[in-house]
């Protein structure tokens, strides 16, 4: 009898703490890199501004209880069905507001959850009253890019189409919301993962190498390994080809505009960028300082720097401007050099050309609206007081900084971090390669496997916690 009490006590208390243990499992998501405690998050996925309408957006399970302990439906509702508008009210302390809702059920998500979204009119403090009532009925304030964060981990989207996403949101130029639309249709991830595919398979048939080498010939699988590799190494170099016009087309072209002082430097950025952003005077050494200006032209960002004149000075300021200058010369991917077509070339201008002598640059003669070109020097002739061949000029600096046509019909890496690890990958491969007729199977199994993880740094299955919750750092909230 004691036995069976004893048998009893411990069963009871084994269960107890089992059904503990799967209640807390039933709250946690796992993956390959961090483990996170599900709840309910809720966020304003809107600009927190005046506006026409407001969103505010519930992901996880509580998701629709949540709703509907705030939300007042204009008809009864018994059943609400997923991806229906429906119209109704929330009242929250003092204020009573008419709204829409609309319930997506997991996982036809974007997050994969259960999502709820609340479409109200766009006043700020309206918006974030709505807010609180989520929060205070279950919700908890989502983080930075929290909601694409779990579409990430739930495999809605993959990393690279994450990180694409912010690049589309912050796009400054056409040429990058076309490259990174491409991306995020998944176009990077279909080449990564099909390369890991054939990596995978190499991996394979060198195990069944090592495991069973009776049954099985060494060459064979070293030569696929090879086959695999140079298969690889030949795609990730066609990727890499682009990065030069993905570096383009992300940060822009880098102008610096040059000369000495009074040859109508700032005038030129004025009238490149549309707008009196310079100080223009007829003393000599206005501009003291650098001034960075950006367009867009033809689908492109163009950068401006308009720079200090360069010249002997005993000015302290003047001189910390002129050094800034050439600072300028060096980061830019292409210098105007600008001369005075009233006068001939003299020692200062002289000096710039010298200067430029290694540097992609452009000659241009201003002020034609006073006088013919009587530099002696060759270049695009331009009114800056008069706008003249202005936008011949735009059309020049695009022409000579993206010598060839840009093909956006194909994949272009414009993401630092993408391209760090293809080069990443090229040089382990490289590497496995040379090793291929030295190595035993078994280092050469181990090798490939790192080159798997590699290319999934692109992908995420292979990234380091920190670097993924830094990714989805960069998004505003609410998104």
């Amino acid at each position: 009898m004691l036995f069976n009490c004893l048998d009893y006590f411990i069963c009871y208390n084994f269960c107890a703490c089992l059904k503990i243990f799967i209640v807390f499992f039933e709250n946690i998501v796992l993956c390959d890199t961090m483990i996170i405690m599900k709840s309910t998050i809720a966020q304003i996925s809107t600009p927190i501004a005046m506006g026409g309408i407001s969103v505010i957006k519930m992901s996880g399970k509580d998701s629709l209880a949540i709703a509907r302990k705030i939300f007042r439906f204009k008809n009864k509702q018994s059943e609400i069905e997923p991806r229906h508008m429906y119209f109704g009210s929330i009242s929250y302390h003092d204020f009573t507001e008419q709204c829409l809702m609309v319930y997506f059920k997991a996982p036809f998500s974007y997050t994969g959850e259960d999502v709820v979204e609340f479409q109200c009119h766009g006043g700020e403090l309206l918006t974030r009253e709505i807010l609180n009532a989520c929060l205070e009925n279950g919700a908890r304030l989502a983080e930075n890019g929290e909601f694409t964060k779990l579409a990430f981990i739930n495999g809605k989207i993959s990393l690279d189409e994450a990180e694409s996403m912010i690049d589309m949101i912050n796009a400054t130029s056409n040429a990058e919301l076309k490259a990174s639309s491409r991306v995020f249709k998944g176009e990077l991830y279909e080449k990564i993962s099909g390369m890991q595919e054939r990596i995978k398979d190499a991996i394979v048939n060198l195990e069944v190498a090592i495991d069973y080498p009776e049954h099985d010939d060494e060459t064979k699988g070293t030569e696929y390994l090879e086959e695999v590799l140079t298969y690889c190494k030949n795609e990730l170099l066609k990727l890499k080809a682009t990065a030069s016009d993905g570096a383009i087309i992300k940060s822009g072209i880098n102008v610096a505009i040059v000369g000495k002082p009074n040859v109508g430097k700032s005038s030129i950025l004025n009238a490149l960028i549309g707008s009196n952003r310079a100080i223009v005077t007829s003393i000599k050494g206005t501009t003291r300082d650098t001034i960075e200006e950006s367009i867009t032209h033809n689908g492109f960002k163009i950068n401006f720097m308009d720079t200090a004149g360069i010249h002997e000075s005993d000015d302290e300021v003047e001189k910390i401007g002129i050094e800034r200058a050439k600072e300028s010369i060096e980061r830019a991917d292409i210098v105007l050099a600008i001369f005075d077509a009233s006068e001939k070339l003299d020692d200062e201008d002289k000096k710039i050309l010298s200067i430029l002598k290694n540097k992609l640059s452009l000659n241009i003669i201003n002020k034609i609206d006073i006088s013919k070109n009587n530099t002696g020097v060759e270049g695009i002739e331009i009114s800056a007081l008069n706008k003249k061949n202005i936008d011949n000029l735009k059309d020049l600096i695009l022409n000579t900084a993206i010598n060839h046509k840009i093909d956006f019909s194909g994949l272009i890496i414009t993401n630092a971090r993408h391209i760090e690890a293809i080069n990443e990958a090229l040089e382990k491969i490289e590497f496995v390669l040379k090793e291929c007729k030295f190595q035993t199977i078994d280092i050469l199994d181990m090798l490939t496997k790192e080159i798997w993880q590699i290319l999934g740094k692109i992908t995420g299955e292979t990234e380091n916690e920190d670097i993924i919750s830094g990714i989805f750092a960069k998004f505003c909230l609410g998104k």
